[in-house]
């Protein structure tokens, strides 16, 4: 992967590598992790990963899993204008996930990868990675 391109991380992908340490990501997600390209997370993964923590599917929310993965890999959150992810969101019809539609777009509004291990994303948007 080109080292001057930006990438985004799906919640899982970001819960897997703070959680983790990598473990469970694909080779191709990691090697695009360690490409040295930018790398980003949507605002609404943030938002996802406070909901997990609070339904106690993880035990940390997302500023101390963001701080950690900003110190090691550098990872930021995307300020692309949300009144556009969402208009780029609002024509995802195949899902009803809005998760995974806000994330998707926020991804696709910039034109950037999207590293994610979820099939339905990965089968419509041609930017995902696995």
């Amino acid at each position: 992967m080109d080292p001057n391109a930006v990438i985004h991380l799906d919640t899982h992908v970001i819960i897997w590598l703070y959680a983790r340490k990598g473990k469970g990501l694909s080779r191709r997600a990691i090697d695009a992790i360690e490409s040295g390209a930018d790398l980003f997370i949507s605002p609404m993964a943030f938002l996802e990963l406070d909901l997990l923590k609070e339904i106690g599917r993880i035990t940390v929310g997302a500023d101390i899993i963001c701080g950690y993965l900003k110190n090691k890999i550098g990872l930021r959150l995307c300020d692309h204008p949300f009144a556009a992810v969402i208009r780029k969101a609002s024509t995802y019809q195949w899902t009803r996930d809005p998760f995974d539609r806000i994330i998707t777009a926020q991804a696709a509004a910039t034109g950037n990868a999207l590293i994610t291990k979820d099939t339905n994303i990965r089968d419509h948007y041609p930017r995902a990675v696995w």
